[in-house]
């Protein structure tokens, strides 16, 4: 056990101001080292179309996320960001826009349509398109907790490529990060391709710096387990996971 004349002279070291604390980008609220605003399109891409993200609490909480690298990445007007579980909640701006004639929702259904024909549909000169922002199953819990969005018309997008997001684990071949999903939809719907291409860019750095300080690049969990590499899975459970895997279709 310390002397008290110990421990006062231990206290008597301690540096009488905090520690520096690190530098935060203004932009990205990240710390510098980490930042990854050069990447970001400048000026901001101007689409004719608007997102509209719905994001889950606790996507909101996670460090690595890529909301904000697509609303930096547009003009101030072309995506919002609405944080909850319920919608529109309280908020008349919202729900002013979930009920126009000319908002989407991006969602697999048997009653979506490729989003690809409704580029091809001269009758809306733009459009406000919904995506829901957070796991899968985070997803699927507020589409069903808000009957708004089941009024909606539904749209998907038919990909085949892999995600850029390859330090955090997709849940199957071909699903993509909100940044990605948006980018393609926009890509698509304004038929320029700069929209792929620039978006994703503060994705690849933030990825890229990842990489080279410790995290390792992940396999899609459909893809771990069709190679028994995913673990903790067997018997019923490991088909009732296959047999998931085979039915999603990526947003």
């Amino acid at each position: 056990m310390l002397e008290e004349g110990e421990v006062f002279s231990d206290l008597a070291n301690l540096p009488a101001d905090p520690p520096p604390m690190r530098n935060i980008c203004d932009k990205c609220e990240r710390p510098s080292t980490v930042c990854w605003c050069s990447a970001l399109p400048n000026p901001p891409l101007c689409p004719k179309h608007k997102i509209i993200i719905l994001q889950h609490p606790a996507e909101e909480k996670r460090s690595l996320r890529t909301a904000p690298m697509l609303k930096l990445g547009l003009k101030k007007e072309s995506c919002v960001i609405y944080k909850g579980k319920r919608f529109p909640g309280q908020n008349q701006d919202l729900e002013n826009l979930l009920l126009q004639p000319n908002t989407l929702l991006l969602w697999p259904s048997q009653e979506s349509v490729d989003l690809t024909e409704i580029a091809n549909d001269k009758s809306f000169s733009s459009l406000n398109l919904v995506l829901l922002d957070g796991t899968w199953p985070q997803a699927k819990t507020m589409y069903s907790g808000n009957k708004i969005l089941h009024k909606l018309k539904q749209t998907k997008l038919l990909v085949k490529r892999n995600s850029n997001y390859i330090i955090r684990t997709q849940p199957t071949d071909g699903c993509l990060s909100t940044l990605e999903t948006a980018a393609e939809a926009l890509s698509i719907l304004e038929k320029n391709s700069i929209y792929k291409e620039k978006l994703i860019n503060p994705l690849k750095s933030l990825c890229t710096y990842q990489l080279q300080n410790g995290a390792v690049s992940h396999e899609s969990k459909e893809f771990r387990i069709k190679n028994k590499t995913y673990p903790k899975l067997v018997g019923k459970r490991l088909n009732k996971v296959l047999r998931s895997a085979e039915k999603f279709h990526p947003i």
